[in-house]
């Protein structure tokens, strides 16, 4: 699958770039988020670059063989009702894991928003594992791994960090880009 994958990429005129870092658990936060085709894009290099991800999706989506199919590609299903429910169920899942890669997009839908959800924070914070980042520009036709930070006590200024590494990365419909700032 790898190969058909990377040949994939290449038809489209893509290219992955950067490295995933020698760890076995972490968060990937993904962004920008804008558009349907991001998911099969991060699953193309989910395969291209051979590793076990998983994801949460809205418990609704995972019905009959659609549902089957998002659970073999490494979906959890969630009732996303309340959030500190979603960020305690992945903080068990990395407890009980000798390995996990858990990917999600920190602005939690396709439209646009004035802020990210801050749950993969608390959930790098409560599982004590780095954020990976993961982007795709349209403009330059990358996709891959940057760098990995650690967060602190200070959430605002870890996301500054991080807001530098994805300044000026263009998704699929630019106009729903979220800003990269919390709520609170």
């Amino acid at each position: 699958m790898s190969s058909v994958a990377k040949i994939i990429f290449f038809i489209l005129g893509w290219k992955i770039v950067g490295n995933l870092p020698d760890q076995k658990k972490f968060v990937v936060i993904i962004a920008p988020h804008t558009s349907n085709w991001d998911f099969f894009m991060f699953i193309l290099v989910k395969f291209a670059c051979n590793i076990k991800v998983c994801f949460i999706g809205k418990h609704t989506i995972f019905i009959g063989p659609i549902g089957w199919l998002l659970k073999k590609l490494g979906g959890i299903p969630v009732e996303r009702s309340s959030s500190h429910n979603v960020v305690d169920t992945i903080v068990n899942e990395f407890s009980k894991r000798e390995s996990m890669i858990f990917a999600l997009s920190p602005e939690g839908t396709r439209s646009y928003l004035d802020h990210w959800k801050s749950g993969f924070y608390h959930i790098a914070r409560k599982a004590n594992v780095p954020v990976v980042t993961a982007f795709l520009d349209t403009r330059t036709k990358t996709i891959g791994w940057g760098p990995s930070f650690i967060m602190t006590d200070d959430k605002h200024q870890d996301l500054d960090k991080i807001r530098l590494f994805f300044d000026g990365k263009q998704g699929f419909k630019p106009h729903r880009y979220s800003q990269v700032r919390f709520l609170n």
